[in-house]
């Protein structure tokens, strides 16, 4: 049996939550879903080690750059890919995430959901 891949989602549109956490489950994903940023640390606390931890920029309490920051100081999933999924697409937004550890910037808008899927599959082959 293959073994799934584990995937945080962090992103305060709740449609879009469940739209893509069903599709990476279709893909035989294990796909944890949060709102914000404080949720996403608690969940990384309590031992969820996610392959990949895709997040959005733009939140509330949290935006995404100060996630993926803290998420670093305190150590939690070091071996995770961080991927930036936003509508924010800005030169200086990109390499900042850069900057900052992302692995990959997808931007909601010129995206559809099987193509995120295909990315972060992709990007996971590549990184192994």
């Amino acid at each position: 049996m293959i073994e799934k891949k584990k995937i945080l989602i962090i992103d305060d549109d709740a449609f879009l939550l469940d739209m893509y956490g069903s599709k990476f489950e279709k893909n035989n994903f294990e796909v944890q879903k949060v709102t914000n940023g404080r949720d996403a640390i608690e969940i990384l606390k309590n031992g969820f080690i996610p392959d990949v931890i895709m997040i959005d920029l733009i939140m509330p309490l949290m935006d995404g750059f100060t996630i993926l920051n803290k998420i670093k100081t305190e150590k939690l999933a070091k071996k995770s890919l961080y991927v930036v999924l936003s509508n924010q697409s800005t030169g200086g937004d990109i390499q900042k995430a850069k900057e900052l550890g992302f692995h990959d910037f997808i931007v909601k808008s010129e995206s559809i959901p099987s193509s995120v899927v295909e990315k972060i599959v992709n990007l996971l082959d590549k990184n192994k």
